[in-house]
């Protein structure tokens, strides 16, 4: 099949890759304009714009798809690529984090009466966690399970029908970067078995998304970062994990910025009790600290300007004499 993908990260890259290795041909790849990012701020390309180039596929990067945009040169763009996608020869879309909201318009270009349409990856259980953040939100909110949908899309957020489903078990231990990648690998899989059945038939059995149960996975914000300490151990453990790797958990010791990278829950803390954010004392390469309730066991930290260790050893790195270690909010500090 003749397919045309959009999409950005590295979540969307694996899907791309398999849908390639499955013997389609992707005949354009739409991806989000170069970003400067590292240290040296330089542009970067996207994964599905380093993948699709490496496999010399036409590559167009329209800051928006809205055709009636106010600024002259995006609705240029938007033009640009509505005229491409008219005249292009394709079967079937698939849109997998791309970052850009479809309009109508582009959603019925694939639903020609000679296409299949267009077809999502989404990283959750729909209608639970609608939106930009469903992995991030899932593990914060201490769901235990989660998965992949094939969504038919349509023009609302995360609404169509689903094609095909598969659940996934969220560990305990399980951070966003180790649950992304299963995801990643679950969505890959599944998006060549549901082009695989379009190759056999018009289109494939719809399920609507049920009304009852609908949750929306807000964007993930920096400001979300620094950690209350006065909420119980479970939901600051489930907020750690969520984090990782952005923008990362983080708390204040002695006035320097920790960021906190993974914990769990302890099975056996220490008997004493002390304020929240005060430490209470040490595992082989872990802190155990004070929650509103409850005890957590920080197992890996990192300072400012270091790399990433275990929590005891980058505790013990800060020359400081006065006890007890606490951890504080920039609320308790001013």
């Amino acid at each position: 099949m003749k397919i045309v993908f959009a999409g950005t990260p590295e979540f969307a890259a694996q899907a791309m890759r398999a849908i390639a290795e499955a013997g389609h041909e992707i005949v354009l790849a739409l991806t989000q304009p170069d970003r400067r990012a590292g240290r040296g701020m330089h542009l970067q390309a996207s994964p599905v714009k380093e993948f699709a180039l490496e496999k010399q596929i036409l590559v167009m990067q329209p800051e928006t798809l809205k055709r009636n945009h106010p600024d002259a040169q995006k609705k240029l763009q938007a033009e640009e690529a509505y005229q491409r996608l008219s005249q292009l020869d394709f079967d079937a879309m698939v849109v997998v984090a791309y970052g850009l909201i479809l309009p109508q318009e582009i959603l019925d270009i694939s639903e020609r009466p000679d296409r299949h349409g267009s077809f999502n990856i989404h990283a959750s259980l729909l209608p639970r966690w609608r939106g930009a953040a469903p992995i991030q939100r899932a593990i914060e909110s201490g769901d235990h399970k989660t998965g992949v949908c094939i969504m038919q899309m349509d023009a609302g957020l995360d609404t169509g029908d689903t094609v095909l489903l598969e659940e996934l078990e969220i560990a305990p231990n399980e951070t966003s970067v180790t649950l992304h990648d299963r995801l990643a690998a679950l969505g890959a899989k599944l998006i060549v078995n549901t082009l695989a059945q379009l190759g056999g038939v018009k289109s494939l059995a719809r399920i609507p998304q049920s009304n009852i149960g609908i949750t929306y996975a807000e964007k993930i914000l920096k400001a979300e970062a620094e950690i209350d300490w006065s909420l119980s151990a479970k939901q600051i453990d489930a907020r750690i994990r969520a984090l990782n790797p952005f923008p990362g958990a983080s708390s204040s010791f002695t006035g320097h910025g920790i960021k906190f990278w993974n914990s769990c829950m302890p099975k056996e803390a220490p008997s004493k009790s002390g304020l929240p954010g005060e430490v209470l004392g040490f595992g082989e390469e872990s802190i155990y600290v004070q929650c509103g309730s409850g005890v957590l066991e920080v197992i890996e930290m990192q300072k400012p300007g270091g790399k990433r260790m275990n929590a005891k050893l980058c505790l013990q790195t800060f020359d400081v004499a006065e006890k007890p270690f606490c951890f504080k909010t920039k609320v308790e500090q001013s």
